[in-house]
């Protein structure tokens, strides 16, 4: 893990995203998802009859700033990666057996080229 200050009180900011080992600059926003089973309550007309779960696909998704050196059809190209999320807050997410699923439109004006990572499985490590 990349070397980060911590502090008890802090809840969010810095990360750094990981594809295979090899670091990318994160730009903005990123989400995860760690893909456990998604709960849905059955209302009846009298009562909630009990619930129904539905799988979740593990995810992780953001953005990073497009480079000289980055190859962008090789990264589109992605697949059965180790993508890694490493969050200033100590924890580590790691999403194993990912493809790349975004569309590839990049923005010139920012670098900006969005990413999302679909796996098999996703683990909050800490």
């Amino acid at each position: 893990m990349t070397q980060m200050i911590f502090d008890d009180t802090l809840r969010g900011g810095m990360l750094y995203l990981l594809v295979n080992g090899q670091r990318y600059d994160a730009k903005g926003e990123f989400t995860y998802n760690l893909g456990r089973p998604k709960r849905t309550a059955i209302p009846g007309a009298d009562k909630v009859h009990g619930f129904f779960t539905e799988v979740q696909v593990p995810f992780i998704e953001g953005a990073i700033t497009d480079a000289r050196d980055l190859d962008l059809a090789a990264f589109l190209d992605t697949v059965n990666a180790t993508i890694t999320l490493e969050l200033q807050i100590g924890k580590v997410i790691v999403l194993r057996q990912a493809a790349y699923v975004g569309e590839g439109t990049v923005s010139p004006k920012e670098g900006q080229v969005p990413v999302r990572f679909e796996g098999l499985s996703a683990e909050e490590v800490k």
